[in-house]
């Protein structure tokens, strides 16, 4: 009977124990905070289909010298903004200053016999002949000279125009020779979006026209400068620029993707790869249910850009959250009206990579657009 008497003891508080977690937890998702997330429009009136694109700079340089040489010192690291005329790199160039210095010794003394023939030639005690000798090889002189200089020039890389060190591919210490990339410099100003694109997206498509893009949430307008009329006989695709309009403090680098009018989306169903949710061997996506966020597993396909297709989890018209960050399943969110933006297309056809950078965001920037489309 003791025993029987604790045992029900425990039990009773084991049942009070879980009462109890069961109030907390419900109190802890009660006091998950509201989350607001953009969803996009339905459906693109103009039509068209969206192309993988990347955002860079009009001007970018791969610095490298014409010398071999070890690099003496480094004065410039990744993201460091330079102006124009900074030295960036400098080489060893010992030798070269020893060789300038007898060059400069020899011309010295080349125009020094030449002073003297112009003397003789003007008292009549010199020929005509040894006076054009004397000024050959002043000016061979001064050209050994003028090359040495020169050469020594190109052990100091310095920045070709004003703008921000992108990679930096040696260290102090290291050999290099002709042509050896040394640092990738990227300006600043005016940008541009470079894509691959196919004859049927091509199409339609020339110099001057205005296209619509979107890079990490940001959209606006480009004009294309560039439309090559061929294409890679490889892939079939020929390459397409458009300079940014009105650049809105973009990346360099960012992953963009274009709006090609008339260009025909890819069927079926997907969903952009910012949206997915990795959980170990799990993927899934968050979707916007009756104001909460509900978490859905997926099983994707294989597929090329921004978008994968979905095989089986979910259903067309549903409404995808991108960009979930630290989102929980059936946390309440917020819907945010949609900003007026250039027409979006439905999830669902080619898209170009965007890089996901919700760990950065505040709760309330950490969606952006995504809907689930089928065809």
């Amino acid at each position: 009977m003791k025993y029987a008497g604790v045992l029900v003891t425990l039990g009773a508080v084991l049942l009070v124990n879980l009462a109890c977690g069961s109030k907390q937890d419900s109190r802890v998702e009660k006091e998950l905070p509201k989350v607001a997330v953009s969803l996009v429009a339905q459906g693109t009136p103009e039509g068209g289909a969206w192309v993988a694109a990347t955002l860079q700079s009009t001007r970018t340089a791969m610095l490298s010298t014409r010398m071999a040489a070890q690099v003496r010192r480094v004065l410039a690291q990744e993201g460091q903004r330079v102006a124009a005329g900074t030295l960036l790199i400098s080489l060893s160039d010992e030798d070269l200053q020893s060789q300038l210095r007898a060059a400069e010794t020899g011309l010295a003394t080349v125009e020094a016999h030449h002073r003297r023939i112009q003397a003789l030639q003007a008292q009549k005690a010199a020929t005509p002949s040894e006076l054009e000798q004397v000024q050959a090889q002043v000016a061979q002189a001064q050209a050994g000279v003028s090359a040495l200089r020169a050469n020594i020039a190109y052990t100091q890389i310095r920045a070709p125009f004003a703008g921000v060190v992108q990679s930096r591919k040696v260290t102090e210490g290291d050999f290099v020779g002709p042509g050896t990339p040394l640092l990738e410099l990227v300006g600043e100003g005016e940008q541009e979006l470079v894509a691959t694109v196919s004859e049927e997206e091509a199409r339609g498509l020339k110099s001057g026209a205005k296209v619509a893009f979107d890079s990490e949430g940001v959209q606006g307008e480009a004009q294309i400068t560039g439309l090559a009329p061929g294409g890679d006989p490889t892939t079939h695709k020929g390459t397409l620029r458009a300079k940014v309009l009105q650049p809105k403090g973009l990346r360099q680098g960012s992953f963009a993707r274009i709006l090609v009018p008339g260009a025909k989306a890819a069927p079926g169903l997907s969903v952009p790869r910012s949206a997915l949710v990795h959980r170990g061997e799990l993927t899934g996506v968050f979707v916007a249910k009756d104001g909460h966020a509900e978490l859905r597993w997926l099983s994707l396909g294989e597929g090329e850009g921004s978008f994968l297709p979905v095989r089986s989890g979910l259903k067309a018209g549903e409404q995808v959250i991108d960009h979930p960050g630290a989102l929980q399943d059936g946390q309440p969110i917020e819907i945010r009206p949609a900003a007026a933006a250039p027409p979006k297309q439905q999830v669902g056809g080619s898209g170009g990579d965007f890089a996901s950078e919700a760990s950065r965001r505040s709760p309330s920037e950490r969606a952006t657009s995504g809907v689930a489309h089928g065809k």
